[in-house]
């Protein structure tokens, strides 16, 4: 890497921490001045649906809403496009992504075999790679944004922080690791996934509509015109929590949906691997309000199960699921932490998730039954309090089970403050430098140091 694509990457890096340190502040200061909130059973918001178009500005409509019908194509097919403002905070006066914003919606499958459009954002970078081979590209799962159109990745790189009244705030987090990579060289292409941001509900760690995306994103971006990608050249999947889970799909699911693309690794960060386990981990924690976010996506993707689901809701239950599939995470951390699970439901939920049709529904979601077609490096923190280790572990272990080349990193982070979800949040941060180094190393074709058999 040249004197100045370092320099740069490692001012960008710099800021990325301050401002994740910053995003901690805003998060930490909302849980401890928000504590005498509503409760989260009241009576309906009228400002919470943030689809009334006064949140929604007539050029966001008309761009995120699809053609009816699609056009015919491929996979991956670019359907329209258009520059994008990027900035880190709604500004762009204090500091800026060192790359070119180009907003795309492209075609896809969702998981019952269906055509459909996804947004995303390409990333062209202002800096040279420095490696070896073409400019590499990175394939970016985010980790979780929310279920309402506001939250969609793409909407939140035009204005770094959003707000609307009453507790509609976001504050685009992934931002951060996305100024480093392009600041070193890196092309990235960022899913908003289905249903975040374009017509229809966010299918929330949906395995197969998150990997479709996801590989689709490559295609849709190797097929941009005037960029510096090879259409045939090298790309690697990455995420981090909701994005680890959809990294790992998206590696799974390769070889049989998108068999032409040259995927060199695959960074699954705290994957929700096996979404059961979620249940426990999640009752009672500052995000318990992101099961109503599987359960929507349930309902979605399913809708012949929509009424055995909700007649297992209270009328508590039932409130929940209805506010949550238009807020982003903030405002649903706000409104519904560290609240147990089992006042939404009928019946023990904990025993519930292991009957029918729940057990086949949620084990239809389980990431590890069939393999990467590259290396991958799974990263996990031994004490993570929302994704448990154990289900990343396992990831690991069934991939290894088919042959895969896995490296498992466990961060032994200490527990602190568990239900405020500390310990899943700051591996992100630890382990981020890690995770970019290995991919770096993949793309510059070093070898792997597999760890198969001894985690």
């Amino acid at each position: 890497m040249g004197r100045s694509h370092y320099i740069s990457g490692v001012i960008c890096y710099g800021s990325a921490i301050m401002g994740r340190l910053l995003g901690v502040v805003v998060v930490a200061l909302l849980f401890g001045t928000l504590g005498a909130l509503p409760s989260a059973y009241a009576e309906p918001d009228p400002t919470n649906d943030v689809r009334d178009p006064k949140y929604n500005e007539d050029e966001y409509l008309a761009f995120y809403t699809p053609p009816d019908p699609l056009p015919p194509g491929r996979p991956g097919d670019v359907v329209r496009s258009e520059p994008s403002r990027l900035v880190l905070e709604p500004s762009g006066q204090l500091g800026a992504i060192m790359a070119t914003g180009t907003r795309i919606m492209y075609r896809s499958t969702d998981a019952r075999g269906n055509p459909m459009a996804v947004t995303g954002t390409y990333f062209e970078p202002f800096n040279d790679w420095p490696g070896q081979g073409p400019r590499p590209l990175i394939v970016y799962g985010p980790g979780t944004q929310g279920q309402g159109d506001q939250c969609a990745p793409s909407r939140q790189f035009n204005q770094g922080i959003h707000f609307s009244p009453y507790l509609d705030i976001a504050f685009n987090y992934e931002e951060l690791f996305v100024a480093t990579m392009v600041a070193r060289g890196f092309a990235i292409v960022m899913t908003d996934y289905q249903g975040l941001g374009t017509p229809g509900l966010h299918t929330y760690v949906n395995r197969v509509a998150q990997g479709n995306a996801m590989l689709d994103a490559g295609r849709a971006a190797m097929r941009l015109p005037e960029t510096s990608l090879n259409p045939d050249g090298p790309l690697a999947f990455w995420g981090y929590s909701q994005g680890g889970g959809a990294a790992a799909s998206a590696a799974e699911l390769a070889s049989s949906y998108a068999p032409e693309l040259h995927v060199v690794g695959t960074y699954a960060g705290a994957p929700p691997a096996d979404l059961k386990e979620l249940f426990p981990y999640a009752d009672g924690s500052a995000l318990v309000g992101v099961v109503g976010y599987a359960l929507n996506s349930v309902i979605t993707t399913y809708p012949e199960f929509a009424q055995t689901i909700r007649d297992k809701l209270t009328p508590r239950g039932a409130d929940m699921l209805a506010k949550v599939q238009d807020q982003c995470v903030a405002e649903t951390a706000t409104k519904f932490m560290f609240r147990h699970l089992q006042p939404y439901f009928n019946d023990d939920i904990f025993a519930t998730v292991e009957q029918e049709p729940f057990k086949t529904l949620f084990d239809m979601q389980r990431i590890g039954k069939l393999t990467p077609n590259a290396p991958a490096l799974i990263l996990s923190n031994r004490f993570d309090p929302l994704v448990p280790w154990t289900a990343s572990n396992q990831l690991g272990r069934d991939w290894c089970g088919h042959g895969a080349d896995v490296q498992f990193w466990t961060n032994e982070q200490p527990p602190f403050l568990n239900k405020a979800v500390v310990n899943h949040a700051l591996p992100m941060l630890v382990d981020g430098e890690r995770a970019m180094q290995w991919i770096a190393d993949r793309f510059n074709g070093l070898p792997t140091t597999p760890n198969c058999g001894q985690f």
